[in-house]
């Protein structure tokens, strides 16, 4: 790491500061691109990777590495999705596939996260280990992050700082007031394990919408070989206020008479773990600051109903590069010049941010809804297309 100044850096090499890094680099720009962890390495989630998310790392030029790790088993593919409702009803949909023809994806991140990780890094930007402590701010602009690595604290500036560190991000968390944090009802909690021992549904996902879990459900992704990412969430309010416990809720639903007659040897679970999701259904929340923005789940773009927040953040990370290039060919990263990334940012995700907000609010007080769109609806309900669109 050396002390003179990059162009651009980016904090959190996951799937949206990645992208923007890439993105950045490709343009010509030196980026850093710092993370804590090296590559590859796991990171909570489901999983799920939607069709439109594949096609926008194809216009970054990943096509082919996405099609080698196909190849080698590292993404399943996805064909179509069940729905249960809280009743038992089921509704089966099948995946669109993309614009360019991409398929969807179980992609578990120990692999989709490295694929872009070494994306970025073969298109120009420099990668390093490091844990960010604390943007460094001067006159209320961001010139560069303060960082751990190595044993040592290094001060490293940069015209601009792209905070990808997702929902404990460090950069969101000093550079926004407290009053514009996320709060507990526009934020989630979920538990995500491995099961190697599970009659998974062939190249199909499955989300059970059960009263004791609204609002939120269950979900089995399955990863092929009788082996699937399974887990649970809830918003973090509703969780709170029952006193559930996770691990418990999951072992409840794995003996759910439709699921426990499907465990080969009676559930197989590894690498349990927990995390927080911040929804982007709250509004006023500012992504912009002098020097700095805020992509991907430090951004806060989880969509409130399902929980998917790849695709979301892949697009903030594109937005961001394209609005970033702009500044930088203007020397002006002020927040007045940068503020249109979020007027694209709403353009973008608003809609869907906010009829899925609707959507969690409605079912949890009328669960009978879900039972309704379940039966009735079928595949063309606005239910099962964000669930279809926004994994």
């Amino acid at each position: 790491m050396s002390v003179t100044e990059r162009d651009v850096i980016v904090v959190g090499a996951g799937p949206a500061g990645a992208t923007a890094a890439a993105a950045l680099a490709q343009k010509g720009y030196d980026v850093l691109l710092l993370d804590r962890h090296q590559f590859p390495r796991d990171k909570t989630c489901g999983d799920a990777v939607p069709a439109g998310a594949i096609e926008l790392l194809w216009r970054l030029g990943m096509r082919e590495k996405i099609e080698k790790a196909v190849e080698r088993g590292e993404l399943y593919p996805l064909e179509g999705m069940m729905l249960v409702s809280p009743r038992g009803h089921e509704l089966h949909a099948k995946f669109n596939h993309g614009k360019l023809g991409s398929d969807s994806y179980v992609a578990p991140r120990i692999y989709f996260d490295a694929l872009i990780q070494e994306h970025a890094v073969a298109s120009g930007a420099e990668f390093c280990q490091a844990q960010a402590k604390a943007p460094i701010v001067e006159n209320g602009k961001v010139v560069g992050m303060k960082v751990q690595a190595n044993g040592r604290t290094h001060d490293l500036r940069a015209k601009l700082v792209i905070g990808a560190d997702g929902v404990t991000s460090v950069v969101a968390r000093n550079l926004r007031p407290k009053n514009e944090q996320h709060v507990d009802s526009h934020r989630a909690v979920a538990l995500r394990a491995y099961i190697d021992d599970i009659e998974e549904l062939p190249k199909e996902v499955e989300f059970y919408l059960y009263k004791d879990i609204l609002p939120g459900y269950a979900w089995i992704f399955p990863i092929g070989e009788n082996k699937a990412n399974i887990g649970l969430g809830m918003r973090l309010d509703h969780f709170r206020k029952r006193k559930y416990n996770l691990e418990q809720m999951l072992h409840d639903f794995l003996e759910r008479p439709e699921i426990k007659k499907r465990l080969l040897r009676g559930g197989q679970l590894r690498d349990v773990a927990t995390w927080q999701l911040n929804f982007g259904s709250q509004k006023h929340l500012r992504h912009v600051f002098d020097g700095a923005i805020l992509v991907g789940d430090a951004a806060g773009f989880i969509n409130p109903l399902t929980g998917g927040g790849i695709h979301n953040g892949l697009v903030s990370a594109e937005l961001a590069a394209q609005v970033a290039d702009e500044a930088l060919k203007a020397n002006d990263v002020s927040r007045s010049k940068m503020q249109v990334y979020e007027t694209l940012c709403h353009d973008h995700m608003w809609e869907s941010m906010r009829n899925s907000s609707w959507m969690q609010r409605t079912f949890m007080r009328f669960p009978i809804l879900v039972d309704f769109l379940v039966r009735r609806m079928k595949e063309n309900s606005q239910l099962a297309k964000t669930f279809l669109t926004k994994l």
